[in-house]
């Protein structure tokens, strides 16, 4: 009698650690789907916007209804447009795409940041605007599973950033510096860059207690 409460002991254990790990898997499936998913979305989204740009360059307008490739995904809740030669992504608009061969990130540049830019792609806290001598400071979340920022930590310096603007004109930036700071240290995106085109990314560390920060110059 004792061994057979025991047994159902062990087995009521077995069967909530089964679901358990089920529900570890699953976790892990969807994540990685909607990471993959996401980052295909961001990177047909800046492909789209290129589209837009030669486009632009080769009749000046944009007649009708514009077909984006990304418009037939179902996966996000999205509000993709062109208008006046403009494109929006979430009705943010879209001043440029941002490239990080190292990290694999390819993205759209949004116009300024709120919650809901940062959770749509990175976009612009502060500066001149992209390409333009002086500095630019793009911001992005770390999600800590590939989205966004989550890899800028895996960055050197030397690698290369190439940012293209709303012109078609892409700049390629080389990191020259990578340090962390407090949330509340502004110093670095204001400085002198005399003359000289360069951008910060930054982003939380992977605890958030801190934000990373990467400075780059035009190569």
């Amino acid at each position: 009698m004792f061994n057979s409460k025991y047994s159902k002991i062990l087995t009521g254990i077995l069967v909530v650690v089964i679901i358990a790990i089920i529900a570890i898997i699953a976790y892990f499936v969807h994540d990685i789907y909607f990471v993959k998913a996401k980052n295909k979305d961001l990177k047909d989204q800046s492909e789209s916007f290129g589209t837009s740009i030669r486009k632009n360059e080769k009749d000046n307008t944009v007649e009708g209804n514009y077909t984006n490739p990304v418009d037939t995904m179902t996966s996000f809740d999205r509000e993709d447009q062109v208008s006046n030669g403009k494109q929006y992504m979430e009705g943010y608009e879209i001043k440029g795409t941002i490239s990080i061969p190292k990290t694999g990130l390819e993205c759209p540049i949004l116009e300024k940041v709120t919650k809901k830019s940062l959770e749509t792609s990175v976009a612009i806290l502060y500066g001149v605007g992209l390409n333009q001598p002086g500095n630019t400071v793009i911001v992005g979340h770390n999600y800590r599973n590939g989205l966004f920022f989550s890899d800028n930590k895996k960055l050197a310096n030397g690698d290369i950033v190439k940012i293209t603007d709303q012109e078609g004109t892409t700049v390629t930036y080389s990191i020259y510096d990578m340090f962390e700071t407090m949330p509340s240290d502004a110093d670095y995106m204001a400085r002198d860059t005399e003359g000289a085109k360069e951008i910060s990314l930054s982003t939380c560390t992977d605890d958030s207690s801190a934000r990373l920060v990467i400075l780059a110059k035009e190569q």
